[in-house]
């Protein structure tokens, strides 16, 4: 990226945030003889109390913000619509900074049932279920997903293996229940030990997409997601509710691009502010995060990547995350095959990313995401659904059987992790205010061959690159422990089911085996007894074969580091 380019980025992302609270509810509708098109302020009046809305997005992708801040201030002025609920994978929240996101929802008596996947970054509902008002639950964005689809074909519920033997399984841990702990549970346990999955009717569905025409119908041509939007629209039909799109485009009929026919939309809200994605609107919209690009996706992983680092929500890699990055990826490559299907999460699992497109070992993988991206890389940040120069995008729920189908190999973070190989990612601390929710992760993790977990030694643990060595100066606090707190995936179900499970630390990797949790590298510089055993609650097994393998200078330096997948 050229200087010229990175100070046009910077003057974008601080214009973004000194108008980000900018929005016109009555902004005047484009078509006047269509009954369809209507200001936010009119759409929302259509939203009854009660009501049980589903959103549609990931992250920065997709959100609705002038329908959300519509709905407040109808609130706050008449009282209505009220005791909203809200259905929605997550990662929609502002972490109680950004506006415009569904915490503008949060007001006591506004929204008062929340059903998501990812809690974490819904901070002020984490307050109204903390104070009494908000009742809290927690699913699986591929199972929501499935279940958006069901509604839409008439049904209401899904039978399925995924989560057993996690907390969402009542036998295990609470199942769905947040907050509080005794609320309406809405997982249970079939007769042959499957588990059932329900969720209320949906009747009101609201999202945000690229362009309308005159008559309503509505086109993704531009999205970065198209995530549930059809299926929710659907299941409102099928469920005698209703629609509301905020749309940033106005075109002709016939436009190209996914299209959803006008006879699923009640309202069309126009506004030339509703974004593609966080900082950018439909109207300028960024090619990069469509399978239209003109750009070289190097370019457009670093304006990405730009954008994240200005908004602070990148976390600042240290040396030793690179070395820790480079043996995940030496770990992978070395057990990977050509053409295998690959989803990577969020955090440190993206530097593994970075290194497999630079490499152009990314080429020969088939990447998926969440949110529907097929091919591409993963962006990165405030952008996670999406990607970059995908080859297409297509609904969460497609993407989701695909995985269900074949998924070859998944990338996560870790949170915790213990003695049977089990990792927590779902909870950080006393609930609600630390829970985290499990995304995909479960989802993931379920129909994933092979499993690859990344993390950092321990918590706030300073571990440093000498040279060719590493030098363990604190351990921190163990995210290696005996008993994880919650669990998130369950290493012996793992095993049962012949799936390959690594962990890799700042300190070396870990192999899942009958035997245990196996150290298989360890860097060079560490004293196994001392830095290791002596440090973590976690009991460790030794290989087999003798003393674990010894990382290689290259994995540490980065000096002549080359990796090549399997044929």
């Amino acid at each position: 990226m050229n200087l010229l380019t990175s100070l046009r980025i910077r003057a974008h992302v601080y214009q973004w945030r000194l108008t980000w609270n900018k929005r016109d509810l009555h902004y005047p509708v484009p078509v006047k003889d269509n009954p369809k098109f209507k200001t936010a302020w009119d759409a929302v009046q259509m939203i009854p109390d009660g009501s049980v809305i589903a959103c549609s997005g990931m992250g920065g992708n997709q959100r609705c913000s002038l329908l959300y801040w519509a709905i407040r201030d109808s609130f706050e002025a008449t009282g209505h619509p009220r005791d909203l609920t809200i259905l929605t994978v997550g990662g929609q929240g502002g972490r109680g900074r950004v506006p415009g996101t569904l915490e503008e929802l949060a007001l006591p008596g506004l929204n008062t049932r929340m059903i998501t996947a990812h809690t974490e970054t819904f901070k002020a509902q984490h307050r109204l279920a903390r104070d009494g008002h908000l009742e809290l639950q927690c699913s699986l964005i591929g199972l929501m997903s499935f279940m958006f689809r069901e509604q839409a074909e008439g049904r209401n519920y899904l039978i399925t293996e995924t989560g057993i033997g996690t907390f969402i399984d009542p036998r295990i841990g609470q199942g769905s229940p947040v907050w509080p702990a005794d609320a309406p549970q809405l997982v249970e346990v079939t007769e042959d030990g499957k588990l059932k999955y329900t969720m209320p009717p949906l009747d009101t569905a609201v999202f945000n997409a690229p362009a309308a025409d005159p008559k309503g119908n509505i086109y993704f041509k531009g999205s970065s997601v198209i995530g549930d939007a059809i299926y929710i629209a659907k299941a409102a039909k099928r469920n005698g509710g209703r629609t509301l799109v905020n749309v940033g485009r106005m075109v002709e009929e016939g436009h190209e691009g996914t299209c959803l026919p006008a006879e699923y939309v009640d309202a069309v809200v126009y506004w030339p502010g509703t974004e593609q994605t966080a900082t950018i609107k439909h109207r300028k919209y960024w090619n990069c995060f469509t399978p239209h690009s003109t750009l070289e996706t190097s370019e457009g992983l670093a304006r990405a990547r730009l954008i994240n680092n200005i908004l602070g929500v990148m976390s600042k890699r240290k040396p030793i995350d690179d070395v820790m990055s480079r043996l995940a990826t030496k770990v992978f490559a070395d057990h990977a095959r050509r053409g295998d299907y690959v989803d990577i999460g969020i955090g440190l699992p993206e530097e593994v990313a970075r290194l497999l497109y630079k490499s152009g070992v990314m080429k020969q993988l088939n990447m998926l995401t969440e949110a529907g991206a097929i091919g591409g890389v993963a962006a990165p940040g405030v952008f996670f659904g999406a990607a970059i120069n995908p080859n297409d995008i297509i609904p969460s729920a497609h993407v989701f059987d695909m995985m269900y189908k074949r998924l070859d190999w998944v990338i996560l973070g870790v949170v915790e992790a213990d003695s049977q190989g089990n990792v927590n990612v779902s909870k950080r601390g006393e609930v609600p205010m630390h829970h985290v929710g499990p995304g995909g992760f479960i989802d993931l993790v379920t129909c994933s061959k092979s499993i690859l977990f990344c993390s950092a030694w321990g918590a706030h643990a300073k571990v440093e690159v000498r040279g060719d060595k590493i030098k363990v100066v604190d351990p921190g606090k163990p995210k290696f422990v005996d008993k994880v707190d919650e669990i998130t995936f369950n290493g012996q179900e793992a095993l049962k089911h012949g799936k390959n499970v690594f962990y890799v630390t700042q300190v070396g990797a870990f192999r899942l085996t009958q035997r245990g949790m196996e150290l298989m590298y360890v860097m060079p510089g560490v004293d196994i007894q001392k830095d290791i055993i002596d440090a973590c609650p976690m009991e460790i097994v030794m290989p087999e074969s003798g003393d674990p393998i010894l990382v290689g200078r290259d994995v540490v330096t980065g000096e002549g580091f080359q990796f090549e997948l399997q044929e």
